[in-house]
């Protein structure tokens, strides 16, 4: 007979997280492994890199390694991560949630695979559809069909913003009894509070990159690749009236070498700063006028939540979630492409401080009351407490 305390661990539920990379667990979802661990939990996670992950290492009570990359053509690596999936889910987690499209499904087939009775309850959070509006027709097929095919399969399908929780109702890729609207994964409102952040780290960030105190300053936090389109911030910047203004960029990738390329054909290298990967973006964006994201497809950026956390108001594309975020008064919205209405924002800023200073304050105010991580921890709390319910009305 099982002693008390054995009985106690084996009534508490377990938790089995994937993502395709380690960086989507590390980025976001740390916060969620610590909550429901202090809760009892048991709580693992699974993706590509995430072994190799000191700070996921220590987070979760188990890390298990899949072949898993981002690319919808690596076939071999979604066979070979499904079965892998498939042995780990012998540990009988009690729900599984699975982020970003390629783990989502390759997650959903493996459990599919299970028997009825054993097989956990099934989450997806999708971090904006990879079909969207403006996409390539053969892609957003390739796409919408997945998620339709494992939509039949997944208990609850969180979206994370407007456009895509019409999407999945009109595409009918769950019933509407399994579809969630939840705002973002939620942002850390007290370390992103400006009044959290050391003076000395920003007036560093402005001392490395050669920037004097009395030049505006635009920061750009994003990867470097064609979907984020920084060389149009760059552009932006080049014909912007404003001359003295600097843009410092947080983030590395494929595009490196064009953008390089490009503020030396602009004629604006020296007011072009490339900082590279950086662990701590704070010190940079609350030193900036404005956080710059002038990217084709978001699904909620959490680099502008941080942004607004921080009092700094943003300047965003029309990419989905953007306007969500800001509102209508925590920032500026252009049109995605259109360099010259990036730029007359960012010269409005400038010209402008205390119109940038009240958006910041009320970006702040938006973030604390309805993205904090608090308010999704609790919100994920209710979403996995009706899930354990349903799950124990099963037939054995």
């Amino acid at each position: 007979m099982a002693s008390t305390s054995e009985q106690d661990l084996q009534a508490k539920p377990s938790l089995l997280i994937v993502a395709t990379i380690a960086h989507t667990i590390r980025g976001f979802l740390l916060p969620y492994a610590a909550h429901f661990r202090a809760q009892g939990w048991r709580v693992d996670a699974a993706a590509n890199g995430a072994t190799a992950d000191a700070a996921i290492r220590e987070a979760f009570d188990h890390v298990h390694e899949l072949p898993l990359s981002r690319s919808i053509l690596d076939i071999r690596g979604m066979l070979r991560a499904e079965r892998e999936l498939s042995a780990v889910l012998e540990t009988a987690p009690d729900i599984i949630h699975a982020h970003t499209p390629i783990a989502g499904f390759v997650t959903r087939v493996a459990a599919r695979r299970m028997p009825a009775a054993s097989r956990p309850a099934v989450v997806y959070t999708a971090h904006g559809f990879h079909f969207h509006s403006g996409g390539n027709p053969l892609t957003n097929a390739v796409f919408l069909t997945a998620e339709r095919t494992a939509g039949r399969w997944t208990d609850r399908l969180v979206v994370i913003n407007d456009e895509d929780e019409a999407a999945a109702i009109r595409a009918r890729i769950v019933p509407r009894r399994h579809l969630v609207h939840m705002p973002g994964i939620g942002v850390d409102t007290e370390r992103y509070a400006r009044a959290n952040v050391d003076p000395g780290t920003i007036a560093g960030v402005r001392d490395d990159a050669g920037v004097s105190a009395q030049d505006p300053l635009f920061a750009v936090v994003a990867e470097h690749a064609p979907r984020k389109r920084v060389g149009d911030v760059i552009s932006a910047l080049a014909s912007m009236r404003n001359r003295g203004a600097h843009l410092v960029l947080a983030g590395d990738g494929p595009e490196r070498g064009r953008l390089d390329a490009l503020a030396e054909e602009l004629g604006v290298v020296d007011r072009v700063h490339f900082l590279g990967a950086v662990a701590d973006v704070r010190p940079l964006v609350t030193t900036a006028v404005a956080l710059v994201l002038a990217s084709d497809r978001e699904g909620l950026a959490r680099s502008v939540m941080e942004a607004l956390a921080l009092g700094v108001p943003a300047i965003v594309s029309t990419a989905r979630g953007n306007a969500e975020l800001i509102g209508t008064d925590s920032g500026i919205v252009v049109p995605i492409g259109d360099v010259h209405a990036l730029a007359a924002a960012m010269d409005r800023l400038i010209d402008n401080p205390d119109e940038g200073a009240a958006m910041g304050t009320r970006g702040r105010v938006r973030m604390v009351e309805h993205y904090d991580i608090a308010h999704l921890i609790a919100l994920h709390e209710t979403l996995y407490g009706e899930l354990l319910e349903e799950h124990s009305r099963r037939p054995a």
